[in-house]
């Protein structure tokens, strides 16, 4: 080999390890954004993924929460992470999916009684079928999901001037908040509601003015969001398991190393367990607090009345379009 080969050799193997020790050596700063509150518990749960995952990666991984929509409302902070503006939101869904990444088929997995208990969510959501559905959403938007976090069982909260709803009828004059997503109001329409569209921000002054009758949210974040405060009634509907899923952008994911990827997973992981105990646990607690500090009534209504409006509501020939002939009921009996 000549002398002028050998040295372009020599200098091909220095860019080659220079550039390997600088991949290795990056610190990726992520930023993950919430529009939920400090004292909520998903962001307790985010703060420990931080904790995790900074831990994990030996600094290598710099995670920075922001709450309260610091980096944007839900909508603004999921176009940001498709398009790399923001690293991860943790308020994203299928509903939101189905409508910002034009994926109108994965609003599935988020619809009213779709999940026996939180064990089948799991197993759907987890499994080959929401693997699936993640996969496709990371090559249509440039958003992967990384996780799903329990939120709740949502139930309604209604004001006293509502009066305590037991039926889809009774529910139908009412003004509910619910998400501005198409997927979302579909959701309060299954249940016979008029689904109002509201950002999450707008919600309690919104309930305290009377500019609506009523919103749908797990106990918890009902409770630390301070609805149950300037609601009276709590109507036990149990249409939905609530949950979460972290999302971040695809490139980013992609460009990270295989070994800050299992660091992501892992703290995911830990955040996950942290937050389905911290919500299991407030569930069971939280109700009869509200009960005595806002003197809150427990309604149960007639859930079959509720389950049958939803089959019927979902039976409509444009949610066959739109998921695929017979996929709510193949959804639904998974084992």
């Amino acid at each position: 080999m000549s002398a002028k080969r050998i040295a372009i050799a020599a200098i091909a193997l220095c860019l080659i390890v220079a550039f390997a020790s600088t991949a290795q050596d990056k610190v990726y700063t992520i930023r993950f954004n919430t529009v939920a509150s400090p004292s909520d518990i998903q962001v307790e749960a985010m703060n420990k993924f931080a904790e995790v995952a900074n831990a994990m990666s030996g600094g290598k991984l710099d995670v920075k929460v922001f709450h309260s929509g610091q980096l944007g409302d839900q909508k603004t902070a999921l176009l940001g992470v498709m398009k790399g503006s923001l690293e991860m939101a943790c308020d994203a869904s299928p509903a939101w999916f189905a409508d910002l990444a034009a994926y109108p088929e994965i609003g599935v997995l988020e619809v009213a009684y779709l999940f026996r208990d939180i064990d089948h969510m799991y197993r759907v959501l987890l499994g080959p079928v929401g693997q699936a559905y993640w996969n496709s959403l990371a090559k249509k938007s440039g958003m992967r999901v990384l996780d799903a976090w329990y939120l709740g069982t949502r139930e309604l909260s209604l004001t006293k001037k509502a009066g305590p709803v037991k039926t889809p009828a009774e529910l139908k004059p009412l003004k509910v908040r619910w998400p501005n997503s198409e997927a979302w109001l579909d959701v309060g329409r299954a249940l016979g509601a008029n689904p109002t569209p509201m950002g999450f921000g707008e919600v309690y002054m919104a309930l305290k003015t009377g500019t609506i009758d009523g919103q749908d949210n797990p106990i918890p974040t009902s409770y630390a969001e301070k609805f149950l405060e300037v609601t009276k009634y709590v109507v036990l509907t149990d249409h939905m398991l609530g949950y979460i899923n972290p999302v971040i952008n695809e490139r980013l994911w992609q460009e990270l190393p295989a070994n800050l990827k299992v660091c992501i997973k892992k703290a995911l992981e830990v955040a996950r367990f942290y937050m389905n105990t911290r919500v299991s646990e407030e569930e069971a607690t939280l109700l009869g607090k509200a009960v005595v500090e806002y003197g809150t009534e427990v309604v149960v209504p007639d859930k079959k009345a509720f389950m049958d409006y939803a089959k019927s509501y979902y039976a409509d020939p444009k949610f066959t379009k739109k998921w695929g002939a017979g996929t709510y009921a193949k959804i639904q009996g998974i084992e």
